[in-house]
């Protein structure tokens, strides 16, 4: 009984981040020394990925709604320079894996693979896409995980519920407290959640998936290395002129680490929502810069997108001059803020790059295959970038507020 007591008040009052790490080496171990045990608890992590995807939308919507409805005239919520931070990091992260594509060609050895969606056919069917989501049903926003759809019914109906009497507010504050707790308890779950994704993970691929694409694997995560730890630092320093090294490091170990196990910018939501609370941010902004940043803020889908998209060049011989290269840089980062905040979004979107060469559809497609084989690595350190720079934009646009 003692021993179970002493395990039970560890379990309670360890940090979530140890906890974690725990699950990581138990589920590697359980995979490694038993793969058919690790199919077995594989359904922990879908389990708890589901209750985070359940959670996040309703959350999205009544802490967006409850948050402006519930702001004072003339409240400044900093959300002008948390956007333009979060363009401003896209672009960069495109331009650093233009450079590095330029300084460390990639050629792939295409096999035929077919990705489980068809891609957009080009910027146009993206941008018509994103209208249609704005303006979908909130109720079928809501049951789908329309992200885009649910930001605007909420928006809309806070400003509109802005002018109702105080009683009105603060039920619909309550409401969000309430929300917020169900949601924190989904998250003390995280450790056994993970255990479970990196048990199955393990034993469904192991190493050997990823061996034949190592070249291509490690520009990748350098490219994404590089945003976070340089790229983002300068943009944070420049913002707030405070050493950001404090607040890139904490946000990469609270929030990219469960962001490259969830591999879900929106099932990460909640997780940055805590954090933000732990960093003492303005909860009127990161109410709302934090689910925005999920579906526009797509610093590792662009560098997907562009890396991915030069290895095809590269592979059909193909030259590219400096201009198309920046276009490529634009289009990548427009093309990441329209991929979904779900595993493996931005490979979809590979084609329309590849368009800007000419290159075949069925070339490309191709190229997603290849992104799908490695994206068990690839996809779970772009996640892990993209929800981190989330909190790591809105706590630099605060700091900069409060100079």
């Amino acid at each position: 009984m003692n021993a179970l007591s002493t395990l039970f008040q560890w379990i309670t009052q360890k940090s979530l981040v140890l906890k974690i790490f725990v699950g990581i080496i138990l589920g590697s171990l359980l995979a490694v020394l038993s793969p058919e045990a690790g199919h077995s608890v594989a359904f922990l992590g879908q389990l708890f990925v589901a209750a985070l995807k359940a959670v996040a939308p309703i959350l999205i919507f009544v802490l967006v709604l409850s948050s402006i409805a519930n702001q004072k005239p003339g409240q400044s919520t900093q959300m002008k320079p948390i956007i333009v931070l979060y363009f401003i990091g896209t672009l960069a992260a495109a331009s650093v894996a233009v450079l590095l594509s330029f300084a460390f060609p990639t050629e792939l050895v295409l096999v035929a693979a077919e990705a489980s969606n068809a891609p957009p056919q080009g910027l146009t069917e993206i941008l018509k896409t994103l209208l249609f989501k704005v303006v979908d049903n909130p109720i079928n926003a809501l049951l789908t995980g329309n992200f885009i759809g649910i930001l605007a019914w909420g928006i809309g109906l806070g400003l509109l519920l802005r002018s109702v009497n105080d009683h009105t507010k603060i039920i619909l504050h309550d409401i969000s407290d309430a929300v917020t707790g169900i949601v924190q308890f989904v998250i003390q779950l995280a450790p056994i959640g993970v255990f479970g994704l990196v048990a199955g993970t393990v034993a469904a691929t192991g190493l050997d998936a990823l061996l034949g694409y190592s070249h291509l694997l490690a520009l990748l995560l350098g490219a994404m290395l590089i945003v976070a730890l340089i790229v983002n630092p300068i943009i944070v320093f420049f913002t707030s002129r405070q050493n950001p090294y404090p607040l890139i490091f904490r946000c990469l170990q609270e929030s990219g680490v469960t962001a490259f196990f969830t591999r879900s910018s929106a099932a990460n939501i909640p997780v940055n929502l805590a954090l933000c609370e732990k960093l003492e941010l303005d909860e009127d902004t990161y109410s709302v810069s934090i689910p925005l940043g999920a579906t526009i803020n797509m610093a590792g889908a662009a560098i997907t997108i562009t890396i991915m998209t030069l290895a095809a060049v590269n592979t059909l011989g193909m030259q590219v001059d400096i201009t198309t290269a920046l276009l490529l840089c634009v289009i990548a980062g427009i093309s990441a803020c329209g991929s979904s905040g779900v595993a493996g979004g931005s490979l979809l979107l590979i084609p329309l790059a590849c368009s800007l060469f000419n290159i075949p559809n069925d070339v490309a497609m191709q190229v997603v295959g290849v992104g799908f084989i490695i994206g068990v690595v690839q996809d779970s350190a772009e996640t892990a970038l993209n929800s981190s720079t989330d909190v790591v934009f809105t706590a630099a646009a605060c700091a900069a507020a409060d100079r």
